[in-house]
């Protein structure tokens, strides 16, 4: 991948995980983090918890480590937070599953909320 797009990758990957790598660990411990999303058919973990646990390893590789594999992870974490953010539910959200799901992939969107 050309160093433009890669750059453009990572830069949009860190203005969509706005959660750091330990406070998605905290949230990947909860049983809330473990109630919601899609899961495989054979049951299991959900997609967005073990997104989540990957998001944390990339937080912590170092820039110029990242390997193709990570970069298209993190496009598909951009393109899910992006898609999902958008979809906003009425109401008080704190705790709903809404939010939960966006916090699995490393968006806290409360965290967007404070500056308003």
């Amino acid at each position: 991948m050309a160093g433009a797009d890669r750059d453009e990758v990572i830069d949009a990957f860190g203005r969509a995980v706005n959660m750091t790598p330990a406070e998605l660990e905290r949230w990947l411990a909860t049983d809330a983090s473990r109630e919601v999303g899609q899961r495989p058919s054979g049951g299991g973990e959900s997609v967005g918890h073990a997104s989540g646990r990957r998001i944390v390893e990339l937080k912590r590789t170092k820039r110029s480590d990242l390997t193709e594999d990570d970069l298209a992870h993190m496009r598909k974490v951009v393109g899910y937070v992006h898609r999902h953010a958008v979809q906003r539910p009425r109401g008080d959200v704190r705790a709903s599953p809404w939010r939960h799901s966006l916090m699995n992939w490393g968006h806290d969107p409360l965290a967007d909320d404070a500056g308003e």
